[in-house]
């Protein structure tokens, strides 16, 4: 452990907030009738005390500035503070300070009871041991009195690092006697942060992560792959854990087999299309084997490496299912020709979509025409379900059972319960 306490900014650090602060600042001037400057002027809303900042960038008087104040509040409260989206990467390093044994907490301008609610809408209420804003009274607080209300009790500066996107961060940081790092993906400049004596100055949030982290705290890469029957809904449930998990500061990679990569599409076309009828089973599975070992070497293994989480629509639990079992290849065979895959990866987590042939059947009715593989006879099918059962059965740990065939809200809502051991 680097630092006994990391102390983070918000806006711009944590978030890329700008959105809802510069609608927010332009609703409130219009409705109290003043000049709206342009976007680069409101931009430099963000981080400062708004107070301040409606009166040096928008020339309002004191009483101007917190009547615009109340007003931006108004809409911030109720839209504005959700305009926002988490910095790839921070939610994964955040739980790692966690791990670590680091003390973790915010130290921000923004009221501290948005602060909560938004880390709440996010997840991320518990990557932090206290969160440290102004009052919806106190609307100019100095950000040194924000940094001490965030430490813990006896703490000393020195053991603290403090991370922000702006001079006035790395300045109340440097000031008690703090690490101060500045980061250069939020909203100020390396001039500005280097200007205000900035120890470190991390680009992205890797940068970011290499330098709070030793090397064996570092957040590492999970698998989490998707499996069921066609027609189970495995693909919709997948896209939308990517757009949660992105939303919350997640790095993701989402992909697919057979695919993922130019090569592995191609041998995927020749596999599903209607023009292949015909094609021998161990021909058909040792295409699938083909097109997955470049798949993971070109794209799997690189973006765990990198710590991403990576949802993949398929691996090899397909292949046991739909080669092994449907086209009664056995499973000695296809573990073979996929050695170099299995050995180089395994998932961390496999969600398996139940569901009736016939509700499979009818979802599929209504979607694109039929695939090489998905005109199958319904025997095939059976001995592919009868596969996931066995699947399942073997592997509880890795394999968790979702009914597929609820609604898609319902679905969703047992995935997420399901990959919340797997999120660093």
């Amino acid at each position: 452990m680097k630092f006994d306490i990391v102390l983070f900014d918000f806006d711009g650090t944590i978030a890329e907030s700008g959105e809802g602060i510069v609608r927010c600042a332009r609703w409130a001037l219009e409705q109290m009738g003043k000049p709206v400057p342009d976007d680069g002027v409101l931009r430099r809303f963000v981080g400062p005390p708004l107070v301040a900042s409606f009166q040096e960038l928008c020339g309002l008087s004191e009483d101007e500035a917190r009547r615009a104040v109340a007003i931006y509040r108004e809409r911030y409260s109720q839209v504005g503070l959700f305009e926002a989206r988490i910095y790839p990467g921070i939610a994964p390093l955040l739980r790692a300070l966690r791990r670590s044994g680091a003390w973790v907490a915010v130290a921000s301008a923004k009221p501290e009871a948005f602060l909560v609610r938004i880390l709440e809408h996010f997840g991320l209420s518990d990557c932090f041991d206290a969160v440290a804003g102004t009052t919806m009274e106190n609307q100019s607080a100095d950000k040194r009195a924000q940094l001490l209300a965030a430490m813990p009790e006896g703490a000393e500066a020195r053991r603290a690092c403090m991370v922000g996107d702006r001079k006035f961060d790395v300045a109340a940081g440097r000031a008690l006697g703090m690490h101060a790092v500045g980061v250069g993906y939020g909203y100020g400049s390396r001039e500005e942060l280097e200007a205000a004596g900035a120890d470190f100055f991390a680009e992205d949030v890797a940068a970011l992560c290499a330098h709070l982290l030793e090397p064996d705290e570092r957040p590492r890469g999970r698998m989490i792959t998707f499996e069921g029957t066609d027609g189970c809904g495995k693909s919709t449930q997948m896209e939308m854990l990517a757009g949660w998990l992105g939303e919350r500061g997640y790095e993701v990679t989402a992909t697919r087999e057979p695919g993922g990569c130019p090569i592995a599409e191609r041998i995927r076309e020749v596999i599903l299309s209607l023009d292949s009828s015909g094609m021998s089973a161990e021909c058909e599975a040792l295409l699938y084997a083909a097109a997955r070992i470049e798949h993971v070497r070109s794209v799997v293994l690189p973006a765990l490496r990198l710590g991403k989480i990576v949802l993949c629509d398929r691996f090899l639990d397909s292949s046991m299912a739909y080669q092994a079992a449907g086209r009664e290849l056995g499973e000695d065979f296809i573990r073979q020709i996929n050695r170099a895959a299995s050995e180089a990866v395994t998932p961390d987590c496999t969600l398996l979509f139940d569901i009736d042939r016939d509700c499979a059947r009818a979802r599929m009715a209504q979607g694109a025409p039929l695939d090489r593989l998905e005109s199958e006879r319904e025997d095939f099918f059976d001995r592919v379900a009868r596969a996931y059962d066995r699947i399942a059965r073997e592997a509880p740990q890795r394999v968790r059972r979702i009914d597929a065939a609820r609604g898609v809200q319902e679905v969703f809502a047992d995935v997420l319960a399901a990959v919340k051991d797997n999120l660093d």
